[in-house]
């Protein structure tokens, strides 16, 4: 599961910067050849199987970009985001992998969590500990969600809805 993830953050990266650099904007020219060329290499060190190298490909990539002030060019998503744009590549790869049963178990899991953090996330009158703590746990059965794991996931939200019992918000 989780290469699948990793993979997924690549294939989103490659995308972003393919599509960006097949677009017209007018910026740089050799500012952007040297960016291609780059992408080029981080694609070929990932279908060799170095993705380590990849990585480190298109973070140069990212610095490079911000070194010539490209103003079109893509900005590093911050973890948050990254994560969620790797978790809607990797939908339809983990289709093919994780068998039905198991997917229906994790979507359902993933409903109620997001039912249930929405609804804690709204509630008045909460502590900025307790709103911490919400945060914490929702992002630790995303984890488990993202790696396949509903035993895991299920006891983020069993430990999310003690919370709301604790805090009297209605589920």
């Amino acid at each position: 599961m989780y290469q699948i993830m990793l993979d997924a953050e690549l294939s989103k990266a490659f995308d972003v910067w393919s599509g960006y650099l097949n677009a017209r904007t007018g910026e740089d020219p050799q500012a952007r050849a040297r960016l291609r060329s780059t992408l080029h290499s981080a694609r070929e060190a990932a279908a060799a199987g170095d993705s380590e190298c990849a990585r480190a490909l298109l973070a140069e990539m990212y610095d490079d970009a911000r070194e010539a002030t490209l103003p079109w060019a893509p900005l590093l998503p911050d973890p948050c985001t990254a994560d969620r744009e790797a978790r809607d590549y990797a939908k339809d790869e983990l289709g093919e992998v994780l068998p039905l049963p198991l997917r229906d178990e994790l979507d359902g899991i993933a409903l109620f969590l997001r039912v249930t953090g929405r609804r804690l996330r709204t509630a008045p009158g909460l502590d900025a500990a307790t709103r911490q703590d919400i945060l914490y746990i929702t992002a630790r059965a995303g984890m488990a969600l993202d790696l396949a794991h509903p035993t895991a996931a299920r006891r983020e939200l069993e430990r999310l809805q003690a919370i709301a019992r604790r805090c009297g918000v209605e589920l």
